[in-house]
């Protein structure tokens, strides 16, 4: 203050007028504005950026915003439009209570110059509460003697809002009774109307008028002005004698007008000195009626109970109960059994009694009338006697088979209603007597048994059924003696008497027998006993217990194996021989298949799978070698499967004199252990070779000497011719018809020779056998001329016997046998045939017209060969056209 006194004069006034227009300039940037409560959010209040004289785009530029001093902000600023809007929905009274103006104060800062703006806005009240009660019902007590004029206070209501829209009056729905002081008019009566409902009604002065309610419940409170009152003055119930203790029979009830423990009503039961009080109980709260002790109508038919009712003051009142007893039905008939039978003979007379017995009831008149019954299907009856005496007898003869026991019941009901009934059981057995045989549940049985089958194996067990009982139905079981094969039926079958089951005594053989037919005879132990016979027919299963049997080519007993000739000029297919095998078992297990194990040569030949044929596989060659060895597996289709080898030789040559020239080729080579032996063999060969070429020329000379004694031997006719042969058949052992092969064989003996050739030209010539009487060592030349051989005996003889050493070291070769037979070449065997017209003589082994073969698969005919009489040779028989040769060597 000093300072500014200090001043001049006109310093302090602009002093002051720059004070006052600061003063100014803040009292008018402060901005008011009034906005109504309960507005939505976002409504309009104030123009803010107009009122700063602003651009609405420029005040989020110049940073204007709102600062709120911690409470919750009512305000937002629109920086789009400038404008002051609300945030949320304000309520004026719980921002301000009940005070009279409610202002709402904040501050807006524009950052760009740190200028604060106040403002302050106004929240105006709307009448938006309605004057309210403290409790929405209020419940008054007054009690019925309460005299008119008692004024009840009651308590005022509340609104929220102020001025004209707070409470202004109140009003009272109109009421006999009260006023709107709630003042009592009139006398109130409990009985007549307990409760009174009141409407007090509280309004404002609002526009619109809104108002509020609270319910008055005024309860009357009751005074002991009434006694009890029964329902009934008198009751009356009719109760059957046959009502059981503790039931209730009747309800007794008063009222009383009053409430609460003036309506409180408690019953009692006056006493007397009569039994009513012991069989009746009279419950003092419910009012019920009780049975305690059971009732008797024949002691008493009616009883009578005072009851008296008496509230909680003591107000009471009396009544009286009737109780009539009814007579029921409610004792049941009662069955006495005099005399009763427990087991009669299945075969007693109809009218059999079995049961005598007496039917009582308590009861009288109707209810004292009995009928008795049996249940249906039963073979009795009841016969009625005199003073409720029945009897129950049969009505047919009894089957103990269909029912050993029956289990009686007798059925009593009288004629009350509702009836009653007793069931009393009588239980019989039926006794067994002997009137059944033993019944087998097939008419005949078959069983099956596999043979080869062990010593006491079960076959099949046979079971008969008796229907009688202990020793009537007790079975036992035998065989009817018969003979099968010349042998007791015994010795091969035999039975357990107790349990049926048939055994084997012996192993069966499926190939000896196929089946058995016998009879069992199944007998109980009655008196008399009786029986009963079933057939049995026992089946015996082959098993697969015989391997194959070869039959064709047979082996001999000297271990050689026969050969089978094949030309090279075989095609594929060729048939060679053929392996027939048979197996004694039957189906499957005779079924049999061929398969060649082993071959010398693999894919040269094959087996046909069913047939056996051996037929090339393909043309043979020149390479192939002379002696083929083929083994050959039958095999049948048995479980195991079993089979049978056969070892084949099939020799590969053109001719016979190949045969023979390459015998040494057959021979099954010989062991060699030393090593030192190869020297030895070396010069026995160089020596062999040596005596060889020197035999070749002396045979040369020998051959020119003679070439002329041929010429005559040829001219006369003494040569040997050769002749057609048969056809060989072949017949095996057993019986069965042989394979039919067809053989072509051509022998030359030359005089002008020492060679012997065996020859096979075209099919269409035959081959010629020869008879025993034939084989002679000295008579097969007698069919050549005698002037021959006196003038050439000596040189015929020794080409004869050179042939006759060639073909014995031929059949002792080792493996060498007929393809047949399988019998050795014999040389007492060769014979020469006598010509025929413009042929030459023929030598044949004996062995090839009498092999021995296996039957033929195929339908070609057979037949036999046949020698002429005298032992000179075969007739010619015309040979089929078959395209395979063999040669055969063997026995007679």
């Amino acid at each position: 203050m000093a300072a500014l006194q200090k001043l001049p004069q006109h310093g302090r006034l602009m002093l002051l007028c720059f004070l006052l227009a600061v003063l100014c300039e803040a009292r008018a940037w402060q901005m008011h504005y009034s906005v109504p409560e309960e507005i939505d959010k976002d409504s309009f209040v104030g123009d803010i950026a107009k009122d700063l004289g602003l651009e609405p785009l420029v005040l989020a530029e110049r940073g204007v915003r709102i600062i709120s001093r911690g409470r919750t902000q009512l305000f937002a600023l629109n920086l789009r439009s400038g404008s002051l809007v609300t945030a949320d929905r304000i309520d004026r009274e719980e921002l301000c209570a009940q005070s009279v103006r409610c202002l709402v104060n904040f501050n807006i800062l524009l950052e760009d110059k740190l200028s604060i703006y106040s403002v302050e806005v106004e929240i105006t009240d709307i009448n938006d509460n309605a004057p309210r009660f403290g409790v929405e019902e209020l419940e008054l007590k007054i009690s019925e003697t309460t005299t008119p004029g008692f004024r009840i206070p009651l308590k005022s209501a509340h609104d929220a809002d102020v001025g004209e829209n707070t409470l202004q009056k109140y009003e009272l729905n109109p009421n006999d009774h009260f006023s709107l002081d709630l003042v009592l008019e009139h006398s109130l009566d409990r009985e007549e109307k307990a409760f009174h409902h009141l409407i007090l009604v509280a309004l404002d002065g609002g526009s619109p008028i809104r108002s509020g309610t609270s319910r008055i419940r005024v309860t009357v409170l009751d005074a002991n002005d009434n006694a009890p009152v029964f329902t009934q003055p008198e009751y009356r119930v009719s109760v059957p004698e046959s009502m059981p203790i503790g039931t209730r029979i009747l309800t007794v009830t008063a009222t009383d007008a009053d409430e609460g423990y003036n309506a409180q009503v408690a019953y009692f039961q006056e006493k007397n000195l009569g039994e009513t009080s012991k069989v009746f109980e009279l419950e003092s709260t419910s009012g019920d009626i009780i049975i305690t002790k059971s009732l008797d109508y024949e002691d008493a038919k009616v009883h009578e109970i005072d009851i008296e009712a008496q509230d909680g003051p003591g107000l009471l009142t009396r009544t009286k109960v009737i109780v009539t007893v009814l007579d029921v039905n409610d004792n049941a008939p009662e069955f006495y059994v005099t005399s009763a039978t427990s087991s009669i003979p299945e075969d007693s007379p109809p009218g059999t009694i079995i049961a005598l017995f007496n039917v009582h009831d308590r009861d009288s008149g109707q209810n004292a009338f009995i009928t008795c019954s049996l249940p249906e299907n039963l073979p009795f009856k009841l016969e009625g006697s005199v003073d409720n005496y029945h009897r129950l007898v049969t009505t047919r003869t009894l089957d103990r088979e269909q029912f050993s026991s029956y289990n009686i019941t007798v059925t009593a009901k009288d004629g009350g209603k509702p009836s009653l009934s007793t069931d009393a059981h009588i239980l019989l057995q039926v006794a067994d007597i002997n009137d059944n045989p033993p019944t087998f549940p097939h008419m005949s049985y078959s069983a099956y048994i596999p043979e080869n089958n062990p010593r006491g194996a079960s076959i099949i067990s046979v079971v008969a059924h008796d229907p009688d009982s202990e020793d009537n139905g007790h079975v036992t079981y035998s065989l009817i003696e018969d003979t099968l094969h010349g042998a007791p039926l015994s010795s091969y079958i035999s039975i357990n008497s107790d349990t049926g089951i048939l055994y084997a005594l012996c192993s069966f053989d499926y190939e000896q027998f196929q089946d058995l037919q016998l009879w069992l005879t199944a007998w109980d132990s009655g008196n008399p006993p009786l029986s009963s016979n079933v057939s049995i027919s026992i089946f015996v299963l082959d098993q697969n217990d015989n391997a194959p049997e070869i039959l064709y080519p047979t082996l001999p007993t000297d271990g050689s194996t026969g050969v089978e000739l094949a030309p090279r000029s075989a095609e594929p297919g060729y048939l060679v021989t053929k392996v027939v095998a048979v197996d004694r078992d039957s189906g499957q297990n005779a079924w049999l298949s061929y398969h060649l194990l082993k071959a010398s040569e693999p894919g040269l030949f094959q087996v046909g799978l069913h047939t056996g044929e051996v037929r090339t596989a393909r043309a043979l060659l020149d390479r192939d070698a002379l002696k083929q060895s083929l083994v050959v597996a039958v095999q049948d289709h048995g479980q195991p499967p079993l089979s049978a080898t056969v070892t084949l030789t099939v020799a590969i040559a053109d001719s016979i004199p190949d045969v023979l020239a390459d015998l040494g080729s057959l021979e099954a080579p010989r062991d060699s252990q030393a090593s030192d032996l190869t020297l030895y063999l070396v010069v026995a060969v160089a020596a062999v070779s040596c005596v060889f070429l020197a035999f070749v020329i002396v045979l040369l000379a020998l051959r020119l000497r003679r070439w002329h004694a041929s010429r005559l031997l040829q001219a006369a006719g003494g040569g040997l011719l050769g002749a057609p042969a048969s056809a060989s058949q072949f017949v095996g052992v057993d019986g069965v018809r042989a394979f039919l092969q067809t053989y072509s064989h051509e022998v030359s003996l030359t005089a002008g020779s020492r060679e012997s050739h065996v020859i096979f030209p075209q099919p269409n010539y035959a081959d010629t056998l020869l008879s025993q009487e034939s084989c002679g060592k000295k008579d097969f030349l007698s069919a050549a001329p005698q002037s021959l051989l006196e003038e050439k005996g000596e040189e015929t003889f020794s080409q004869v016997n050179s042939l006759h050493n060639i073909l014995t070291s031929y059949s002792r070769l080792p493996g060498h046998q007929s393809g047949g037979s399988g019998q050795r070449l014999r040389p007492e065997r060769l014979a020469v045939l006598p010509p025929a017209q413009g042929q030459r003589a023929w030598a044949l082994p004996g062995g090839a017209a009498h092999g021995r073969g296996a039957h033929s698969a195929g339908p070609a005919g057979q037949r036999r060969a046949q020698a002429e009489p005298g032992g000179g040779g075969a007739g010619p028989w015309p040979a089929p056209s078959l395209g395979h040769r063999h040669a055969h060597c063997g026995h007679c």
